[in-house]
């Protein structure tokens, strides 16, 4: 999925920037209408901008789209259909910024087209000589797991100030070969729904990223093994059950409970580390095979197939883990597919501890084999 092609890919070569913009807005096409529209037009207006620039126009008094097409289209630089394209994509954001209304996906479809009449006059008048511009597709709903409305707005606003930033720095070239590190950079960064970083998380000169998809995670203690009792503690105090309960800065996180020290949150927040690198890396597998059932012990998994599923959870079965098996058996849990997801929760139980688990697991995945 990372390599992935998508329409405006053959903008890479003249602006990495407006290419990523444009993917973002293909990708809201069929889950966010709203956010398609509204977004379609900072794409347009970051390219009158740099027409603007080109024909050497004083662009400092014009502070929105439609005093901008008005200025261009006064001077004669815009043809009839083109002027009505990009007054079309204005009228149509205008309304789904600030219209309550659920919005069609023929509007967005519709918008699609007349961004793709902008671009196509823009690349033939003001790009390359020998540049092709493909003819003009729908998009396809995407059928495998997309990004939903709020992640693929957090994308757009971080490449609108990408790409805001492209024309403040190079003003003299309004098309170019853009090969800025931070452009790289974005392209570069995993493409997988839920991976786009939402928050960033820091302890002295340390940072880490939380992605979108592990915002409102449950922080299981169990998966801590060295803050387990220090996460439980925070926990009752409300600072540390979900993920979005976190402070930005976890020095001084030790005081909101009593006979910790700020090596807690050193420890802490190294844990925290290898939770998100795990959890990405069980994202990614859900993810690239969808259906399948698995189980998860820290960074180590289990395909659960029909036949591991079905056997029984008995000390004929299962070796030198009774205790865990007679309470499993009381709690009606008593084949292999009712055994949660995430295996480490089975350390609640008394007298287990995650070295019990830890042979579980490990004859679970002997069996498979």
């Amino acid at each position: 999925m990372t390599n992935q092609s998508y329409f405006y890919q053959f903008l890479e070569p003249i602006s990495k920037e407006l290419a990523l913009v444009a993917r973002e807005l293909e990708n809201s096409i069929f889950t966010g209408p709203r956010t398609m529209l509204t977004h379609a037009r900072v794409f347009v207006e970051n390219i009158l901008q740099q027409v603007i620039q080109a024909e050497k126009l004083p662009d400092e008094q014009w502070t929105n789209l439609k005093e901008r097409i008005d200025l261009l289209n006064e001077n004669g630089y815009l043809v009839l259909d083109i002027r009505d394209s990009l007054h079309y994509v204005r009228q149509i954001g205008n309304k789904a910024a600030h219209d309550t209304r659920a919005f069609r996906y023929s509007e967005a479809l519709l918008s699609w087209e007349a961004v793709y009449n902008i671009v196509k006059w823009y690349l033939e008048v003001y790009g390359p000589v020998d540049f092709s511009v493909p003819d003009y597709q729908d998009p396809s709903p995407r059928m495998e797991k997309s990004y939903d409305t709020t992640e693929i707005e957090l994308r757009l606003k971080a490449l609108e100030k990408l790409l805001i930033s492209s024309i403040q720095t190079g003003k003299e070239e309004p098309v170019k070969v853009e090969t800025a590190a931070a452009a790289e950079s974005a392209l570069s960064r995993s493409e997988l729904p839920g991976f786009t970083a939402i928050r960033t998380l820091s302890y002295k000169d340390q940072i880490m990223e939380v992605p979108y998809f592990l915002r409102d995670a449950f922080l299981l203690p169990q998966r801590f093994s060295k803050s387990e009792t220090f996460l439980i503690r925070l926990g009752a105090e409300q600072q540390a059950r979900i993920m979005s309960e976190l402070p930005n800065n976890f020095e001084g996180l030790h005081k909101y409970v009593k006979r910790y020290n700020e090596k807690n949150d050193e420890t802490f927040f190294e844990e925290l580390k290898v939770f998100i690198e795990e959890e990405k890396n069980r994202r990614k597998l859900t993810i690239e095979r969808p259906g399948e059932l698995f189980f998860f012990y820290k960074d180590d998994y289990i395909v659960v197939t029909e036949e591991l599923s079905k056997i029984h959870l008995t000390t004929d079965e299962f070796s030198a883990i009774p205790s865990l098996l007679r309470q499993l058996n009381e709690d009606q849990i008593e084949t292999v597919d009712q055994l949660p997801q995430e295996l480490v929760i089975l350390a609640k139980y008394a007298n287990v501890g995650i070295g019990t688990v830890e042979k579980l697991f490990e004859q679970l995945k002997g069996k498979q084999i």
